[in-house]
């Protein structure tokens, strides 16, 4: 059986709700809901049931304390000059990054081939195709997103469930970051 994974740090409640209050007046856009939000510190893909134990004990010795981080803008990602996603941007965190980089190095430890795509630390709020309206007005109106810092104090490996309305999110473990 294999199990599709990903590593990431769930804002807290206030902070998703702010973005979802931000979700609204694009046509066609995709919303992602309370339960897609978060910041993918690693893809993993899928794995096997073996390697899946092996990353959930490896991710276990990332040591790092907790850390403030904050929402500080929007933007989108494109493919071939067409807009795909939507995303919250996080303020500049060198501790986020460190972070990262010690996820980064247990997944390699438990056996995953090495992350080949630059970091970029967001939060995807829509998925967009050629039907959605242009994204120009939104990102200007919503250009001003910006929060107090929250304190990031643990980071989750879930699986993901792919279906027809979407992908669910199902938490394996949840480790804490100690001081």
């Amino acid at each position: 059986m294999s199990h599709r994974l990903f590593v990431a740090i769930r804002p807290p409640p206030p902070i998703r709700d702010m973005l979802i209050d931000r979700m609204e007046a694009l046509d066609g856009a995709r919303w992602q809901d309370d339960d897609q939000l978060h910041v993918t510190l690693r893809f993993v893909g899928e794995v096997d049931a073996r390697m899946a134990d092996d990353l959930v004990a490896s991710l276990a010795s990332v040591d790092c304390p907790p850390f403030p981080l904050s929402l500080a803008g929007v933007g989108h990602f494109e493919r071939k000059g067409r807009a795909h996603t939507l995303w919250a941007g996080l303020g500049e965190s060198e501790a986020l990054r460190r972070l990262q980089g010690r996820v980064e190095m247990a997944c390699r430890r438990a056996g995953l081939p090495p992350e080949t795509r630059k970091f970029a630390p967001h939060i995807t709020i829509a998925r967009l195709n050629a039907s959605t309206d242009p994204i120009g007005p939104w990102i200007a109106r919503q250009g001003d997103l910006a929060s107090q810092p929250w304190i990031v104090d643990a980071f989750t490996l879930f699986e993901s469930h792919l279906s027809a309305s979407g992908a669910l999110y199902e938490p394996v473990r949840r480790y804490a970051l100690l001081r």
